[in-house]
């Protein structure tokens, strides 16, 4: 019998990609997920295939998840279980407490009771707040300015705990913005909501001149992949995200337009962030992860083209 490999939120935008993917390298796959953010259309593919198994439940009920997988022998516990929705964690910190942190504690927990070797987390650039300059790795001191991204460096501590206790290796992949089919928000998912309700006008938030990296889905798992075969230390931890390359939100929205034949108005609502929490310019070095050997196939331009023409498609 091929690996077995467990993916949490594997209904949802980013987990649903990297199920297929694992599904198509000949592992067999369990996927768990509450769907409060994920949704099963998104698993269609894999739910027709023979070596992938669907668990409806709330990584939070630990109890309800080990007697679910508890005979299972799992090679790796891929963690993508968390809040999505940064805006909302800021309203309500508490969101990103239970569907970020605990998500992560409790995994590590699933991981502990099962004898789980290795554990592969989704970061994000959120977790070094407002830093100048291209982010490498070891950049600091870190000071998250959303919950989220105060969640998800929290999550790396307790991750890091669990390898001196009882994990064997685990990566940590610290994403982008990411873009791409089956996104459910985001800059040009919320554009799109947008334009349907009043196609005359198109509101930024912010100035538009927030610029950050952007890369396709497809991109990032195959990176993830990548990085989880070539990383071989206890601790491997990397940035992911196009060489060199960002775009800008009044770029997107201007691309947006172009893309649907739109003639609507673009509005600003002014001031340099969109919204609290939101760090409006960041560039990532990907030394690390170019000396490993990966390079993204697309652009942060060329993903954010794409993911229009996907994302219009899906909603049109």
């Amino acid at each position: 019998m091929n690996q077995t490999h467990l993916v949490t939120g594997a209904a949802g935008f980013i987990g649903s990609h990297l199920v297929d993917r694992l599904l198509s390298l000949g592992y067999r796959v369990i996927g768990i997920d509450n769907l409060s953010l994920g949704q099963k259309k998104n698993l269609t593919q894999a739910l027709a295939h023979p070596h992938f198994i669907f668990h409806e439940q709330d990584l939070n009920q630990l109890e309800n998840c080990l007697r679910l997988i508890e005979k299972e022998k799992i090679d790796t516990l891929w963690h993508l279980a968390a809040n999505s929705d940064i805006q909302a964690g800021v309203k309500n910190p508490d969101i990103d407490l239970h569907a970020t942190f605990l998500t992560t504690y409790n995994a590590l927990k699933l991981a502990k009771h099962l004898q789980i070797p290795h554990f592969a987390f989704s970061s994000t650039s959120a977790i070094y707040g407002e830093l100048p300059g291209n982010i490498a790795e070891n950049a600091g001191p870190l000071f998250p300015i959303s919950s989220y991204g105060a969640m998800k460096l929290a999550s790396e501590a307790v991750i890091s705990v669990a390898l001196e206790s009882y994990l064997q290796k685990t990566w940590i992949f610290r994403f982008p913005n990411v873009v791409g089919p089956r996104a459910t928000h985001g800059v040009i998912f919320d554009f799109i909501k947008k334009l349907k309700k009043t196609p005359t006008q198109l509101e930024v938030l912010g100035d538009g001149n927030q610029t950050k990296p952007y890369l396709y889905v497809t991109d990032l798992v195959n990176a993830m992949i990548f990085i989880h075969q070539n990383a071989q230390k206890d601790l491997n931890y990397f940035n992911i995200a196009p060489q060199g390359s960002e775009t800008s939100v009044r770029h997107i929205a201007q691309t947006l337009l172009q893309h649907i034949h739109s003639t609507a108005a673009i509005t600003f609502t002014g001031g340099s962030k969109g919204w609290t929490g939101d760090v409006a310019n960041f560039r990532y070095d990907v030394t690390k992860l170019s000396e490993l050997g990966w390079i993204a196939q697309l652009t942060s331009d060329q993903a954010i083209q794409r993911a229009i023409q996907d994302i219009w498609n899906e909603n049109s």
